[in-house]
């Protein structure tokens, strides 16, 4: 792994709201909208944490509808998975369909 790209992930993890993210991430694909009320965030701000997970190759998206669905990649390096170890599933509730 390269130095650069180290540095990028570990940037993106050391941030709370990233890892409750992640948390939320490790049961599977999770809604935008559905992350707004765990974190209790607005859509922007949610939304700029995701985009730096994705720019680190934490997460991927795809859109559905309005909204965008994140999941954590399908190949994830060794510092993200020691992370995610350490990391327990949150249930995230969903508590109006957003499309």
């Amino acid at each position: 792994m390269d130095i650069p790209f180290l540095e990028k992930q570990l940037k993106a993890l050391a941030d709370k709201n990233r890892l409750i993210i992640l948390s939320c991430l490790k049961s599977g694909e999770v809604c935008v909208c559905d992350l707004v009320e765990v974190l209790g965030l607005s859509q922007p701000a949610v939304s700029q944490q995701l985009k730096k997970l994705e720019q680190a190759e934490i997460v991927t998206s795809r859109k559905v509808a309005t909204w965008k669905h994140y999941r954590i990649v399908d190949e994830p390096s060794p510092v993200l998975q020691a992370a995610l170890s350490q990391l327990e599933n949150k249930s995230v509730y969903h508590y109006e369909p957003c499309y």
